[in-house]
């Protein structure tokens, strides 16, 4: 059983020896959250576990997952950095090969049945281990908060009366719940940890640079890291600024508009920055179309389709794309923004000799005559063949009736 020590699955696990008289095996993945991990063990097999494994997979996690989220300017509907959903196909493979390794034929985890992560943990199972039984007892045994409140209190299961579902990893913190639940309220201060209000902020900008290698960073500040270090770091950095906070309405894989509220501080500077990057070194038609490659492998990725074969077709064009990723970006980091101020390349197509306008440009600009005959040709054309055949459109006539009134 996928099992984190809070509400929902301390609940799961005394629930599944209870109505399946199991034997529970608890696996923890520890993929950035700050969490006690010696706590969660000692929490799970005081009820009732007969086995727990926690497993360190944030270096993984941060350059098998993330690596490849940065290169694909890893944005789900413009906004959200993928951290929880980029997280869970890993967590899914620890899952199961422990289950593998125990010879368990149930995986059970705590995803309700409105939520993003049951179609996440539900379709990687099926495709990593599709001979073992998945039991998600928050959906199937209709487990509310407050029966669930009522049942720990009564096991003697600790519990917080926290407000709030929060989320997090090394890549971002996701929150929702309380008074969130209300899109027209503004969020309260004290839901966040990663980011200081940028009221709160400092008076004076700082500056950071990146280098990127084939479009994964591999320094900050001129300092080789690791990426697992860099993120952390970052994070620190970006979000003593107010960088990374960010509150959008969201359509979930199962249907419902949901308020999420994310942290996500070095996310938001990384992804600025490769992107900015890019626009550098790659030609307009290789930036136009992997806009697109971008936006689908987002969305697959969101929607529980790690899985799927479209995904590792794109990250082979992703990452042949970004071979030519090369070069340092400055980034400016006050009052919640992240601006890029600066980025060089040895890859880069901007030349100054052609785009300056003084004297020395190398640029032939009678050259743009020819070019602007034949480029807009066709258009110039439609245009006037539209004016002299067809008859003004109901549209424009209003538009007119209303211009004179």
């Amino acid at each position: 059983m996928a099992y984190s020590g809070g509400l929902d699955t301390s609940v799961i696990l005394k629930l599944m020896q209870e109505k399946l008289g199991a034997e529970v095996i608890t696996v923890t993945v520890d993929v950035g959250q700050k969490d006690d991990f010696k706590a969660v063990e000692e929490k799970a097999y005081k009820f009732g576990a007969v086995e727990h494994h926690t497993i360190d997979a944030k270096e993984e996690f941060a350059d098998k997952y993330v690596s490849q989220a940065i290169k694909a300017n890893g944005l789900y509907e413009k906004f959200y950095p993928l951290a929880t959903a980029l997280a869970r196909p890993l967590i899914v493979e620890k899952l199961v090969d422990v289950a593998k390794k125990e010879g368990a034929s149930v995986i059970a985890h705590g995803c309700t049945g409105k939520g993003n992560d049951q179609v996440r943990f539900n379709l990687g199972i099926k495709a990593l281990a599709p001979e073992i039984e998945i039991i998600q007892p928050v959906m199937e045994w209709e487990l509310s908060r407050d029966w669930e409140m009522s049942y720990a209190k009564k096991h003697g299961i600790p519990v917080s009366e926290k407000i709030y579902s929060i989320d997090e990893n090394i890549w971002g913190r996701s929150i929702e719940g309380g008074i969130l639940e209300d899109p027209f309220a503004e969020p309260p201060e004290d839901i966040f940890e990663w980011t200081v209000s940028p009221l709160q902020a400092p008076d004076e900008p700082e500056y950071v640079t990146i280098e990127f290698h084939e479009g994964v960073p591999v320094a900050l500040n001129g300092e080789p890291m690791k990426l697992l270090d860099l993120v952390v770091k970052l994070n620190e950095i970006a979000g003593k600024h107010g960088v990374g906070r960010i509150d959008h309405i969201e359509d979930r894989t199962v249907g419902i508009k949901s308020r999420e509220i994310y942290e996500a501080p070095a996310a938001s500077v990384l992804i600025k920055a490769h992107y900015d990057l890019e626009k550098l070194v790659l030609t307009k038609w290789l930036l136009e179309f992997k806009e697109l490659v971008d936006s689908k492998w987002s969305w697959l990725v969101y929607s529980g389709l790690w899985y799927e074969p479209l995904r590792e077709a794109l990250d082979s064009f992703i990452n042949e794309a970004e071979r030519a990723v090369n070069g340092t970006v400055k980034v400016k980091l006050w009052k919640g923004n992240a601006t890029v101020v600066g980025r060089e390349s040895g890859n880069a197509l901007y030349s100054k000799e052609i785009a300056t306008y003084e004297k020395f440009s190398t640029f032939e600009q009678k050259l743009a005559k020819g070019f602007m005959e034949l480029f807009g040709m066709q258009s110039v054309a439609a245009y006037n063949v539209r004016a002299r055949t067809l008859p003004e459109s109901d549209s424009a006539k209003d538009v007119a009736v209303a211009i004179k009134g």
